[in-house]
């Protein structure tokens, strides 16, 4: 077959370039348009805002870029394939299907879900799935009453399901950023789920451009060498049916695509190279050849994979106490000494006040960024024009915390002189969200699909 098709990245994670999408559609041809809004964090995020509010829990950027490309989309000039959903990929899917209407398109919209496994851990552990921690090897039953949000990572095998289905837009739960690219592949060229190779060649196109312009020269090492990052193009994957594929972007955008660029972003959190894990197979990294073939052309090639394991990864967060932050800038004279002790006597206060805490930690920003354990006053350090004291703590108990927030702002006048900057107002405690990955054998869950239709 010589056939090959268009893949592009419109979006690396909730919150990246707006215009990024609509460019990658409107500034040259393109089949299908994959954005991936998900991080382990965001869906804890997303969790808590579907539970103040149970018509929200997806990402709502991506119904605006799906309202400007309505055009393009119901003329069947691109598909979208997007894991926008996060935890309510349903309501994610009646936003969309109501501008439709209100707009007069008909538009195919198919919904895969049933990553959300929140509600089932108890009856998951009963019939004997452990849920254990990958990396600690605790039992999730020592958090579960924290528990905010447990998802279980598909594959592509819905995604292609949803596509097979006449799908203009695909919006997903959780799945692998890779299965978003993977499942297009899949489906146009009619690829064997067990042919590890097509899947592990899919898997990696998939990675590079999971992370928008991070392999089109954004976050590049070399970044002096990068044109133009204001108008920076995102990334499009030209794909043959027998696994090889060229990345690439649209002539005449900003960025870079290189055999470095690419090259970097493969190395983007992978652990083992030999053994990149997805519920679609286990890619080897090593096995890939990577060349440019011409200006922004990069051909990759020779990628090798194995069977895919028999289980699914679980992403799972959960509340782990609180945290508070707070700072204050002081001036020269000895600017470094004066921000010290100031945090000094914020822990004195907080001790006064049988403040219980968990964790106390301090930058001096002008000073160092992170290690407040070498601190060194001298001539250089003395002579400084300024340092923001950065203070954190942290506590089981989010009303002690909020009691040392008091104790901040007044420290410009109860404590040593030269504050010049007071930011952020008085300091609130937050929640701490933790990670905690699991494993989950695949026949304990199954994905669905839904298909929706505008008239």
């Amino acid at each position: 077959m010589d056939k090959t098709i268009k893949i592009a990245s419109g979006q690396g994670f909730w919150g990246d370039l707006p215009v990024a999408p609509v460019e990658q559609v409107r500034n040259g041809d393109i089949d299908y348009l994959m954005m991936d809004y998900l991080a382990e964090v965001t869906m804890s995020i997303m969790q808590k805002q579907k539970m103040r509010n149970p018509a929200l829990g997806y990402a709502r950027d991506f119904v605006e870029v799906v309202k400007e490309l309505l055009p393009e989309i119901t003329s069947n000039k691109v598909r979208i394939v997007s894991n926008a959903g996060g935890v309510n990929p349903q309501a994610c899917a009646k936003a969309i299907l109501e501008l439709a209407k209100q707009t007069g398109k008909s538009i195919r919209v198919a919904v895969v879900d049933g990553d959300d496994i929140l509600e089932q851990i108890t009856s998951l552990l009963h019939a004997g799935y452990k849920l254990d921690n990958m990396e600690t090897g605790e039992s999730v039953e020592t958090v579960q009453e924290a528990l905010l949000s447990a998802n279980v990572y598909f594959g592509a095998q819905p995604i292609v399901e949803a596509l097979e289905g006449g799908a203009q837009v695909v919006i997903t739960g959780r799945v692998t950023d890779t299965g978003l690219c993977l499942a297009p592949m899949i489906h146009e060229f009619g690829w064997s789920f067990d042919d590890f190779d097509k899947m592990a060649a899919g898997t990696v196109a998939g990675h590079i451009l999971e992370c928008g312009a991070q392999s089109s020269g954004g976050n590049f090492t070399d970044w002096q060498h990068v044109p133009d990052f204001v108008n920076i193009g995102f990334p499009i994957v030209e794909a043959s049916a027998d696994g090889s594929f060229v990345v690439t972007k649209h002539e005449n955008s900003g960025g870079l695509v290189h055999s470095m660029t690419v090259k970097e972003q493969l190395l983007y959190e992978i652990g083992n190279p030999q053994l990149y894990i997805t519920p679609d197979c286990v890619a080897d990294f090593s096995s890939v050849m990577v060349k440019d073939v011409g200006a922004n052309r990069v051909q990759v090639s020779n990628i090798k994979g194995q069977p895919a394991t028999p289980f699914y990864k679980v992403s799972a967060s959960y509340l782990d106490g609180y945290k508070i932050t707070g700072s204050l800038t002081y001036c020269w004279p000895d600017a470094l000494v004066k921000a010290v002790k100031a945090k000094e006597i914020l822990c004195q206060r907080a001790k006064k006040l049988n403040i219980q805490l968990n964790s106390i930690h301090s930058d001096f920003i002008g000073y160092n960024g992170c290690d407040e354990k070498n601190i060194v006053v001298n001539s250089d350090t003395s002579e400084l024009d300024e340092v923001q004291l950065r203070f954190s703590a942290t506590s089981n108990n989010d009303k002690d915390l909020n009691r040392l927030g008091m104790e901040v702002a007044p420290l410009i006048l109860t404590g040593p002189s030269g504050v010049t900057g007071f930011a952020g107002g008085r300091p609130k405690a937050s929640e701490i969200v933790a990670y905690w990955p699991a494993l989950l054998r695949k026949e304990a869950v199954t994905p669905r699909v839904h298909f929706f239709q505008t008239t």
